[in-house]
């Protein structure tokens, strides 16, 4: 019995609640790459709708058709990493699983890079040929307008479509860059075309961006907050984590929901340190919040591990919020001056947040 060649292109799909997207998607694939050698890897987050039943099912009857099921954590970035990394294939494409992305110029995509003409091609929808009319709303398209430019601005090569999610790499532009990548987000092209060599080539091929058949947009505000994020990491030189960036921001909220509150507690005839210690706690509240849903989005609390991870945070920053009230009196006591001071000891608060999120609470 002879063994079945290797595959020459690995398909990566990640996708949450992608269940309806699913057969119809492979079908479109087959007819697209017809005797090409090619293997999909569908990277599922746990899908709640039964995503990963239905591709087990597919990879029942077609042995092309791979699994990578994660449970317990979620992103996109990180999902195409791991799907990546599970093949051999000299070429390696990436592409939604909600049917917006045109399988049938999947052959153009990846032939000048089995040809070793091209090292990375960006599928675009911002060159002659391509079309975004697809985006669902006038919200998506100022989303992803404002997120193309902020990328170009640091891009250090031509890329008319940084966004896009459907683009093929050659293995050897892979391996180089993956050391560099966090995982972080949504928008792993950028990441990547940051972190291959200035000597890369890269092609751009049009598509045009069909509008969603089933399922829900993962584009979110939530998404472009990572996007930002990852944007002043690179900016930064990378020294400064994505993270770290977001939590940084969340806490800035928190201040202001600190002196906000403490501000109405004043007006309401609260003393200084009755004020301090609501607008402390209803900051610490809205801290927590924000940061399951931003920050930790890869990885929240949910179920039965929510509220233990609420007590220790709520624990902790309880704990840090005798120092934050502490340094806010003495200050107030010595300047007067009302907002400086809940401002000061709001900033104890966050750094003291950030040493128990990081290692007790988002391990």
């Amino acid at each position: 019995m002879s063994l079945p060649l290797p595959a020459d292109l690995t398909l990566v799909i990640p996708c949450y609640n992608e269940a309806e997207n699913v057969v119809p998607l492979i079908e479109g694939v087959r007819q697209a790459l017809g005797l090409l050698r090619w293997e999909i890897v569908f990277v599922d987050d746990d899908s709640p709708d039964g995503t990963a039943r239905i591709v087990e099912r597919e990879a029942q009857r077609d042995p092309r058709i791979r699994l990578v099921r994660r449970v317990g954590r979620r992103g996109l970035s990180s999902a195409v990493i791991e799907g990546a990394l599970s093949s051999t294939a000299p070429v390696i494409a990436v592409m939604d699983g909600d049917l917006q992305h045109d399988e049938s110029i999947l052959r153009d995509l990846v032939t000048p890079l089995l040809e070793n003409r091209a090292d990375v091609a960006v599928a675009s929808r911002h060159v002659e040929g391509g079309d975004s009319s697809g985006l669902a709303n006038r919200w998506r398209h100022m989303l992803s307008q404002a997120g193309i430019r902020l990328a170009q601005s640091i891009l250090p090569m031509p890329l008319s479509d940084p966004m896009s999610g459907f683009f093929a790499m050659r293995r050897a532009s892979f391996e180089q860059a993956v050391p560099s990548l966090t995982g972080t987000g949504f928008k792993i092209l950028l990441e990547i075309v940051l972190s291959v060599p200035g000597t890369t080539r890269l092609i751009e091929v049009p598509f045009v961006f069909r509008p969603r058949v089933a399922g829900e947009s993962k584009l979110s505000p939530l998404v472009m907050v990572q996007f930002l994020g990852m944007l002043i990491e690179r900016g930064c030189g990378g020294w400064l984590p994505t993270r770290f960036i977001i939590f940084a921001a969340v806490g800035l909220v928190g201040v202001a929901v600190n002196l906000l509150v403490s501000e109405i507690a004043r007006f309401a005839g609260a003393d200084f340190a009755t004020g301090q210690i609501i607008g402390t706690a209803i900051a610490i509240l809205a801290n927590f919040q924000l940061n399951n849903r931003i920050t930790y989005l890869d990885r929240p609390l949910r179920g039965k591990r929510w509220l233990p991870g609420l007590l220790i945070f709520v624990i902790g920053a309880a704990i840090g919020a005798v120092g934050n009230i502490g340094v806010a009196q003495l200050l107030y006591d010595t300047h007067a001056h009302w907002s400086h001071a809940s401002a000061a000891g709001a900033v104890i608060g966050v750094v003291w947040n950030y040493a128990i999120a990081s290692t007790l609470v988002w391990r």
